[in-house]
């Protein structure tokens, strides 16, 4: 792959992870700008917070998808290695935290990075999902929830 395929792959996957769904949404549907709500963040569980649970479920749904769709056009256009993969797609979960629309303010990245586990290796997307909702479910804070999942998933990289 030359280096502008790269830089284009780069640019491409930086730009999809950079879409706000959560402001996109919830000023489509009447709840104003998310980031006058809550943390300010524009992420599903800031989302949550509008009380609207669909909605924030529509947002999670949109932001996995981010993670998960370089792995897909890779695997449909190229024929790389793991490791260059990674590097790739890394992108969209730079775009979700610092997206360019909203002055490189935007959400913590725990749904894209999820949908990049699932691209990289579904069973360690979904071990980082049960993690995560384990111990959302113990104890109610999803910041924790993504610091233990984020700290025990290279563990399921050696399973």
């Amino acid at each position: 792959m030359s280096l502008v395929t790269n830089f284009l792959f780069i640019t491409v996957f930086y730009l999809i992870g950079s879409i706000p769904f959560a402001l996109i949404l919830t000023k489509l549907l009447g709840h104003g700008d998310i980031r006058n709500i809550g943390s300010g963040n524009v992420g599903a569980t800031n989302v949550l917070r509008t009380g609207n649970k669909y909605l924030a479920f529509a947002v999670l749904c949109l932001d996995i998808t981010k993670g998960l769709l370089p792995f897909i056009i890779l695997k449909l256009f190229y024929d790389i290695n793991t490791l260059h993969s990674i590097f790739l797609c890394h992108f969209a979960i730079l775009g979700h935290i610092f997206p360019i629309w909203l002055k490189f303010k935007g959400g913590k990245g725990v749904a894209t990075y999820i949908g990049f586990l699932i691209g990289l290796n579904f069973l360690i997307g979904l071990y980082f999902l049960l993690t995560w909702i384990i111990v959302a479910w113990i104890t109610r804070y999803s910041s924790l929830s993504s610091l233990v999942a984020s700290l025990v998933a290279p563990l399921y990289f050696f399973s």
